[in-house]
């Protein structure tokens, strides 16, 4: 499966301990993610992740892209509602693209928790030819 990766500042660290955490599941995959995010969690995880540029910079809107292409299979978008900075990427856009595409996208831990899982088991054989 292919996987995109984004995270907001205040997520980053967390996105590093989720991949590490479940490196041995996401190394069977395809990996992408906006530029920063991935820099780092290929550095702290070592698996081969495709880098675009950073969300801020038109990171989200190249793996929009993929979404739209039908590319993407799975998104990890954890983002920070809460203290959102105005140069982190603008979640609407990427998240109705999913929803239009069918694509499962986790946006906290615990939803990405149970997507992994999921994965892992084979369950998620979802989507409509």
């Amino acid at each position: 499966m292919n996987i995109a990766l984004i995270a907001h500042d205040a997520k980053k660290e967390l996105m590093i301990q989720f991949c590490t955490a479940y490196s041995g599941i996401l190394g069977k995959h395809n990996l992408c993610a906006t530029g920063t995010t991935g820099k780092q969690v290929a550095e702290a995880t070592g698996l081969k992740i495709e880098k675009y540029l950073a969300g801020s910079q038109g990171g989200c809107q190249q793996i929009s892209a993929k979404i739209s292409c039908n590319e993407i299979d799975l998104l990890l978008f954890f983002r920070d509602p809460i203290n959102r900075k105005v140069s982190e990427p603008d979640e609407r856009d990427i998240l109705r693209l999913c929803d239009v595409y069918n694509i499962p996208v986790a946006t906290n831990i615990a939803t990405a928790d149970a997507l992994i899982m999921a994965l892992d088991r084979g369950d998620l054989d979802y989507r409509i030819p």
